[in-house]
C-alpha cells in the first residue's frame, strides 16, 4: 500500500493566516467611515479592476520570466555553454541588485510609460531566482543517476526530460514561487510609471494623506502575495515526485 504524502506545515497553516487577515480587514473595513475619495477607490467596481490589473501584470511578467529563465538555465548546465554561466548569472544579478523604482524609471526613457514598460522592468528584476534555481536544481542531480540513464540507452535529451528535470522540479518551482512573491510586491511600484496596480491605492493614500486607503492597499498587496505564495506551494508539492520532497 502506498503511503500518503505528509502535508508540510506551511500548506495548511498559510491559508489560516490568509483567512485571519482577510476577516480582520473586512471587519475593520465595515467599521470605518470613508471619505468620497476613499469610497471611490475602494468601491468594488474600481477595486476589482485594480486587483485584476495587478494580477495581470504579475502573471504576464512571470510567464515571460519562466519562458526565458528556465530554458536559459537548462542551456547553461549543458557542457557546451557551461563556461557562460557566471557571465549570465552576473547579468541577471544586476537586475536584482538595482533599485526596483530606479529600474522602472530608467525603462520609461526607452519604452515610455504604461503596462509594457512595467512588465519589462519586472522581468529584469525577477529573472535571477528562477535562473539560479534552475541551474542549482539540475546541478544537484546525482551524476550516477545520469550515467545510469545513459547506460540503459537514454539519449542526452531523454535523460534531461525524464530524469534530470523531474528531479530538479522542487528547486525550480521554489525559484518560480520566490519570483512570484517578488513580482507581487514590486508590481505596486508600477504606479509610478503609469501602470494600474494596487500601488495606486498606496500612492494615493500617501499623496492625499488618506491613511485608510494606504492601509487598505498595503493589506491587499500582502494578502495577494500570501495567496499566490500558497498556491505556488500547492503546485510545487503536487509536481514534486514522491520520495523527493
Amino acid at each position: 500500500m502506498n503511503r500518503l504524502r505528509r502535508v508540510p506545515l506551511d500548506v495548511w497553516f498559510e491559508p489560516i493566516i490568509i483567512l485571519v487577515i482577510g476577516i480582520g480587514y473586512l471587519l475593520w473595513y465595515r467599521s470605518q467611515t470613508f471619505t468620497p475619495t476613499e469610497q471611490a477607490s475602494l468601491g468594488w467596481d474600481n477595486l476589482r479592476t485594480t486587483i485584476f490589473e495587478h494580477v495581470r501584470l504579475t502573471v504576464v511578467a512571470t510567464l515571460i520570466v519562466v519562458a526565458v529563465a528556465i530554458p536559459l538555465g537548462i542551456a547553461l548546465t549543458r557542457p557546451a555553454l557551461r563556461r557562460l554561466e557566471p557571465f549570465a548569472v552576473n547579468i541577471a544579478n544586476i537586475g536584482q541588485a538595482a533599485p526596483a523604482v530606479g529600474l522602472l524609471v530608467l525603462f520609461t526613457f526607452w519604452l515610455g510609460t504604461g503596462f509594457r514598460t512595467a512588465v519589462v522592468g519586472l522581468v529584469v528584476y525577477a529573472i535571477l531566482p528562477i535562473l539560479q534555481n534552475t541551474i542549482i536544481g539540475l546541478r544537484q542531480v546525482d551524476q550516477r543517476t545520469i550515467e545510469a540513464s545513459r547506460g540503459i540507452g537514454y539519449s542526452a535529451r531523454r535523460t534531461l526530460v525524464q530524469v534530470e528535470l523531474p528531479l530538479a522540479v522542487p528547486v525550480i518551482l521554489n525559484g518560480v514561487r520566490t519570483a512570484l512573491v517578488i513580482l507581487v510586491g514590486t508590481a505596486t511600484l508600477s504606479t509610478f510609471i503609469g501602470a494600474t496596480s494596487l500601488g495606486t491605492l498606496i500612492t494615493t493614500g500617501v499623496t492625499l494623506f488618506l491613511p485608510k486607503l494606504l492601509v487598505s492597499g498595503a493589506i491587499l498587496v500582502g494578502l495577494l502575495a500570501l495567496t499566490i505564495d500558497w498556491l505556488g506551494r500547492l503546485v510545487e508539492l503536487a509536481a514534486t515526485p514522491r520520495g523527493v520532497s
